[in-house]
């Protein structure tokens, strides 16, 4: 075999010991006998064996040679030191060592007979180039660094593996430029200086094989498996969502296997949390932590003794268990972080605080499985690796706080994407005249010329319905108690128990024909300051104590009262509004696709939303009216979708509620600004705040002349003011009638004149139901209604 076989390189390549036998021809002259000798003894090597200076590609002379090469390279490769020094001869860009120390051997025999040795670091796809560079440093003098660290990783006895890295002495090469070699030139050499990953420049200059190269490299290898393990901790340290990566542990347990030595090791993490003096659990992909087992946190008084409380979290030191075992008998097993330890099977620890000059973050637990395998002498190897945990703690504190604001905003105080670049550039401005010493201040954010879309789900009755829970409530409550109170005074007969009786009876019969709003309040001082002082003394009574207790077990600890109809209102409420939030939010992420616009939605009894559309929100020469007309015809289908969706929901609801719908058309544009103090966007100015007195007090508007609300169940009501929107939503209406959205009963009504505001007009129309998603059968709301109750 050929060592140029299948390769394409600049450089011819030829194993040669001429330079390297060049240098004993000067020691034949040498004063010393000894030298001069052993000389003459390596030139006679040579001198029988001519072709290992003329140099050969064939690999097979290698093995033919393998003796007289080991003779001419005793010097090279000492006796004295061959079980110390690891050291290799070899071909340079190939795996082809043909003599190493003993040492070397021995490693590899270690290693294993299906272990493949390989040069890490080594880029396969730049090793042409690379050979270029070498030309042009040995050739035409120009001095180019690129050399990188090359490493071997071997494994030992037990599958630790250690890194080796590799020096070469290339004393003993010599290139040769062929006769078909470019000469290259100062122009040649600054344009190869921009371009190093153009390789078909690097062709052009250097042609394949138009250079020889003669002779062979010493490898001089050193295990710097510490070194290199303080740097692969450091390097895995850095980047992003380290914790979402599977992998990232396994890798970060083989780093510190190979710190240590040792093949049965684990490493976790307890985050300190000073505040409440505890330990928490990191959370994250394989995060464990052993202090903790299983729990998620624990006061530290409880999983450390007060010895290694102090080591860590005042002294800030660590600290080994060597044997567990021992220990925990001499501790009797009081010692909690020792127990443990000895609950999960682990023989041997290092807990290592990490910490910086604000004081304890957390803890680094190192354990193993293997009595004394971890002691106070390795646990030394820390030192030069907490600076990179605790450096990389720290980032990750300041990104987990970072994130949390990133969610308190998002979830509390979101800034709405088609927004966001116009609070990033006021932010970038106040940054900017922060670190220029101005003082800085956060500029108003305004959008002119926009459009405005409203849009509400409303739950019809809401108050009625809370009321009636309440009553319900308030009955049973009363009821038990009155059942108590009955039970009380057969026992003994006290007048105060039929005043109490009395009292309550006057209660139900109020909640029956007059129930107030401050009724509920009455009722429940009544109970709390009266009743309840009663209960806790009759509970003595035997007779009464089961019942007493059945009273109690009704009774909701969070609001103090029974809490039965008015949990299935309250359940039923936040069901639809999360039903309807979410149908709203996917809809609305197909709606920006279309075009970007401004977009909030709130929870109150049902679900409203504002959107927004106009040029100064785009950012982009390309808003169009087109735009705004498909918004409102998305608007109007996608009411129409959430009522379908609400109706075949609507039996999994602790309560049957219903909903009416209605958009708000203003057609005229408007100015908003973000107001800073409630942290969201307002309407500009004394004509554009007409619409906001519209969207507050439209839904409980009547129709001109009647005590009938616009908003009816089953119904959609678009209220307008302009002749216009009136016809442009007519033919919205007749599209989603011709696609079986809408029914064909639309009217058109004249709303009472509300405060300040005059001449709106709604146009109501009938929507169309299936009684499922696979349903193709179409219902008025009546039939609908008639269809779930068959």
């Amino acid at each position: 075999m050929d060592i140029n076989d299948n390769i394409e390189s600049p450089l011819i390549l030829k194993v040669s010991f001429n330079k390297y036998l060049n240098q004993y021809e000067d020691l034949i002259r040498a004063d010393n006998d000894f030298i001069a000798a052993n000389a003459r003894r390596v030139l006679e090597i040579a001198e029988n064996n001519p072709i290992l200076r003329e140099g050969f590609s064939d690999l097979s002379i290698l093995k033919n040679h393998e003796k007289e090469i080991e003779g001419i390279l005793q010097d090279a490769f000492s006796p004295i030191l061959t079980k110390n020094e690891i050291k290799t001869a070899s071909v340079p860009f190939h795996n082809v060592i043909f003599n190493s120390s003993e040492r070397f051997k021995s490693i590899l025999k270690t290693a294993g007979d299906e272990f493949e040795l390989q040069i890490k670091n080594m880029p396969v796809d730049q090793t042409y180039i690379i050979a270029c560079t070498i030309i042009l440093n040995f050739c035409y003098g120009y001095s180019l660094n690129f050399k990188r660290p090359f490493f071997y990783e071997i494994p030992d006895t037990n599958g630790i593996m250690r890194y080796y890295k590799i020096l070469y002495n290339a004393d003993f090469t010599e290139i040769i430029p062929k006769e078909n070699a470019p000469k290259i030139t100062q122009k040649d050499y600054d344009e190869l200086l921009d371009n190093f990953e153009n390789i078909d420049l690097w062709k052009e200059k250097f042609p394949p094989n138009s250079y020889e190269f003669n002779g062979f490299v010493i490898s001089n290898i050193f295990d710097v498996t510490d070194d290199q393990s303080i740097s692969n901790i450091k390097s895995s340290l850095i980047g992003e969502d380290k914790r979402k990566d599977k992998s990232f542990m396994k890798s970060f347990y083989d780093i510190f296997r190979s710190l240590f030595g040792l093949k049965n090791l684990e490493v976790g993490f307890s985050i300190y949390i000073e505040e409440e003096n505890t330990f928490e659990r990191v959370y994250g992909v394989g995060m464990n932590s052993f202090l903790l087992n299983d729990l998620e946190s624990k006061p530290c008084s409880d999983a450390l003794c007060d010895w290694s409380y102090n080591r860590l979290i005042n002294e800030n030191s660590f600290f080994s268990i060597s044997d567990v075992d021992r220990l925990f008998k001499l501790s009797k097993g009081n010692a909690p972080h020792v127990k443990v330890l000895h609950e999960q099977g682990f023989k041997s620890a290092i807990f290592a605080p990490i910490a910086n000059d604000d004081g304890l973050m957390g803890i680094l637990e190192i354990v193993s499985k293997e009595a004394k395998a971890l002691n106070s002498i390795n646990a030394n190897k820390l030192i030069d690796v907490m600076p990179f945990i605790i450096s990389a703690v720290e980032r990750s504190k300041n990104e987990e706080e970072n994130l949390i604001e990133a969610i308190i905003q998002k979830e509390c105080t979101s800034i709405h994407p088609s927004v966001h670049w116009r609070f990033e550039k006021e932010a970038k401005l106040f940054i900017k005249d922060q670190m220029s010493g101005i003082e800085p201040s956060f500029n108003k954010i305004a959008f002119e010329n926009i459009y405005p879309l409203y849009g509400q789900i409303d739950i019809k009755g809401s108050s009625e319905a809370r009321n009636w829970a309440t009553q319900e409530d308030l009955k049973l409550q009363l009821s038990a108690v009155k059942a108590i109170l009955k039970a009380a005074a057969k026992i003994e007969s006290l007048p105060i128990y039929d005043q109490y009786m009395f009292q309550i009876d006057d209660f139900l019969k109020g909640l029956q024909t007059n129930f107030q709003v401050d009724s509920e309040q009455q009722i429940s001082e009544f109970v709390n300051d009266d009743i309840e002082p009663i209960l806790k003394h009759l509970y003595s009574t035997d007779e009464l104590r089961v019942e007493i207790d059945n009273y109690f077990n009704q009774i909701d600890e969070s609001v103090n009262a029974l809490y039965h109809h008015r949990k299935n209102y309250d359940d039923t409420i936040a069901l639809i509004n999360k039903e309807m939030a979410s149908l709203l939010d996917h809809k609305q992420a197909e709606a920006q696709a279309m075009y970007p616009h401004y977009f909030e939605r709130f929870k109150t009894d049902g679900v409203e939303h504002n959107m927004y559309i106009g040029e100064s929100i785009t950012k982009e020469d390309s808003f169009n009216p087109i735009y705004l007309y498909n918004l409102r015809l998305w608007q109007l289908q996608v009411m129409v979708e959430m009522e379908n969706s609400y109706y075949q929901m609507q039996s999994d609801f602790p309560i049957a509620l219903d909903v009416a719908s209605m958009i708000l058309v203003f057609n005229q544009p408007l100015s908003i600004s973000f107001r800073m103090d409630e942290k969201q966007f307002d309407v500009d100015g004394t004509y554009n705040a007409r619409y906001e007195i519209v969207k507050k007090r439209v839904d409980k508007a009547f129709i001109k002349d009647s005590t009938e609300r616009v908003t009816q169940k089953g119904k959609i009501s678009i209220v307008y003011s302009q002749k216009e929107d009136e016809r442009e939503y007519l033919r919205y209406i007749k599209f989603l009638q011709s696609k079986k959205y809408l029914d064909d009963d639309v009217e058109i009504v004249e709303l009472q004149d509300l405060q300040a505001v005059t001449g709106l007009k709604a146009i109501r129309v009938s929507v169309l139901y299936h009684k499922d998603k696979d349903d193709k059968a179409f219902y008025t709301y009546d039939d609908l209604m008639k269809e779930i109750k068959a």
